[in-house]
């Protein structure tokens, strides 16, 4: 897959979020990738720190199974997001990894309410018989560390 096959695989990622597509969106992953967003961009990835959000692909599937069921009584009514993503800029590549970095605007709206988070994906891209999928995505937030809103889905 060329770089821009994976750039369009990080474009479709945040399509099928806005578009509430999750169990595709979830078919993106590698069977070992993770969803992590971190306090701190300085935070490794063995780093012991809490973090916002870090899950793998068993707690990814069952937020989805919950967000498809209508158990989610904190999603009546439901929320829908905005993903706004500057172009993926290729980090590291090796045969079967690439990495990119990618700057983001997201917002998330329920009712009369609206949260607006800026900052950039590191997503780690894995080839896997023969096609690429998400082994990691990292979502570095601008102010991390700051008391946050609620966040309900995907950022």
């Amino acid at each position: 897959m060329s770089v821009p096959e994976c750039v369009e695989l990080i474009y479709r990622e945040a399509f099928l979020l806005d578009e509430g597509r999750y169990e595709e969106w979830l078919q993106l992953f590698s069977p070992g990738g993770r969803y992590w967003v971190p306090l701190s961009r300085s935070q490794g990835e063995r780093d012991a720190r809490l973090s916002i959000a870090d899950e793998d692909m068993d707690l990814l599937r069952l937020r989805v199974e919950r967000l498809a069921s209508g158990r989610a009584h904190s999603q009546q009514p439901a929320s829908v997001m905005q993903h706004v993503l500057q172009q993926p800029m290729l980090g590291e590549e090796s045969t079967d990894t690439r990495v990119f970095r990618t700057a983001f605007t997201y917002s998330e709206c329920r009712q009369d309410e609206v949260v607006v988070l800026h900052g950039h994906y590191v997503h780690r891209l894995v080839r896997l018989d023969g096609q690429w999928r998400i082994e990691l995505k990292r979502v570095n937030l601008l102010n991390a560390a700051s008391r946050l809103p609620m966040i309900q889905l995907f950022p």
